[in-house]
């Protein structure tokens, strides 16, 4: 009996499988084989067989090639089978013309910093942004690097790459689309932060890292749905990520940072509440989207949405070639946006439009720059006009305007007047 009893503690006090540990290129769980563990069951004594199959191993030397290849023929196989699954065009979205040119100007330019969207409910606000991912260009990162590390900046890298870059070590370079990653509302922090395996680090000394969301996001678009309801600890997180572009892990004593610049882009009711203010200001601009009224564009709503219900792929396939065409302008911009000039003179009545409207701080300045040379760029120009600082400032002002506190977000109107005023 004792013998039974020391054997089967034995067992029991083992561990269940090999510990947890960020890889490299970690292989698909379904790779493994299952390892079959024999127990026995104190009390009635019948023998219990549990399946494990470890999620991530460590790999070295030659192995870790085949690794990378084998994860970059996984990947192309998920993006194939991603790509089955029917997103709503962003060609065939009817109205809604100042959120989807606010968004189109943060994939130009992504320092100008996100858009918040606000708007009754059923207007599209969600379809809008996920039909967003077919337009994203690409972009080069790390092979094998789950931070999305850019090879060619390194503020953009992680510690590990940047190590590597730093004794010299080639960094294979693949090229892949921006990504999208959306953050739900019941997020632990821990998901979206990443976590530590303190065991690991006890015992064997190593900074076993599992990535977050946050890692996931890093040189992409962070999507939250529902932003206003959001709880206030994952406020205080991408507050602190938004303002310093790297993410830290405090755990223990250990500390753990990586990049983590994205683009934050968040949608709400109104009615359902308003954001924080210091949420509120790390969007670079805001859009308002109302119902439609008219009821010819009301019917041709609802036909292109049916349309896409009965037949998402041949839906999408009516719309190929707007898309291609949206593709290769929005390349074409970013591609020249270095090139386009804003004249002094035009700087300094941006920056007394903002000082005349009591706008905190300097980051309305710098958005409304960046916006109006991004919407240049895509018209294909390498001079901001007027007329473009006319278009985007409303949607980069009028969150920032200091309100009493029982007032809704101004519409626009007060920051226009003082734009002609000044402009004139």
């Amino acid at each position: 009996m004792a013998g039974l009893l020391s054997s089967s503690f034995t067992a029991l006090s083992a561990p269940r499988g090999p510990t947890l540990s960020y890889c490299p290129a970690p292989l698909p769980p379904t790779s493994f084989p299952a390892r079959v563990v024999h127990r026995r069951n104190l009390s009635s004594g019948a023998r219990i067989s549990i399946r494990h199959r470890p999620r991530h191993l460590l790999v070295s030397g030659a192995a870790a090639a085949t690794t990378e290849l084998s994860s970059a023929d996984e990947g192309k196989k998920l993006m194939s089978s991603e790509s089955q699954r029917p997103v709503f065009p962003f060609s065939a979205i009817v109205g809604q013309d100042e959120m989807k040119l606010c968004l189109l100007l943060n994939v130009i330019d992504p320092k100008i910093g996100g858009v918040m969207i606000m708007g009754d409910r059923g207007t599209g606000k969600s379809t809008v942004v996920r039909s967003l991912v077919d337009l994203l260009p690409e972009i080069k990162v790390v092979v094998g690097d789950p931070f999305n590390s850019d090879p060619e900046d390194p503020e953009s890298m992680s510690m590990d790459v940047r190590d590597r870059a730093a004794r010299g070590e080639p960094l294979p370079v693949a090229a892949t689309r921006i990504t999208m990653v959306d953050l739900p509302l019941g997020a632990t922090e821990d998901r979206v932060c990443g976590t530590i395996d303190i065991e690991k680090a006890l015992t064997e000394g190593v900074k076993a890292f599992e990535p977050g969301l946050l890692a996931k996001a890093n040189r992409g678009i962070l999507y939250v749905d529902e932003v206003n309801l959001l709880d206030d600890h994952l406020v205080d997180v991408l507050l602190d990520s938004a303002a310093s572009g790297w993410n830290t892990v405090e755990r223990e004593g250990i500390s753990i940072s990586h990049p983590a610049r994205f683009i934050l882009i968040g949608s709400g009711n109104p009615e359902e509440g308003e954001l924080r203010p210091q949420l509120l200001d790390r969007f670079g601009m805001h859009a308002q989207v109302g119902t439609v009224r008219d009821a010819e564009l009301r019917v041709k709503i609802v036909e292109e949405r049916a349309g896409f219900d009965q037949d998402p792929k041949g839906f999408r396939e009516t719309y190929r070639a707007e898309q291609e065409k949206l593709q290769q302008q929005i390349a074409s911009a970013r591609s020249s946006l270095a090139s386009v000039q804003i004249d002094h003179d035009l700087r300094v009545k941006i920056s007394k439009v903002c000082a005349e409207l009591n706008v905190d701080g300097l980051r309305g300045d710098i958005v409304s720059n960046r916006a109006a040379k991004a919407l240049a760029a895509l018209k294909g120009r390498d001079k901001v006009t007027a007329e473009d600082i006319a278009t985007v400032i409303p949607n980069c002002l009028r969150h920032r305007l200091r309100k009493d506190p029982l007032e809704s977000i101004d519409s626009g109107l007060l920051v226009i007047e003082k734009f002609y005023e000044v402009f004139s």
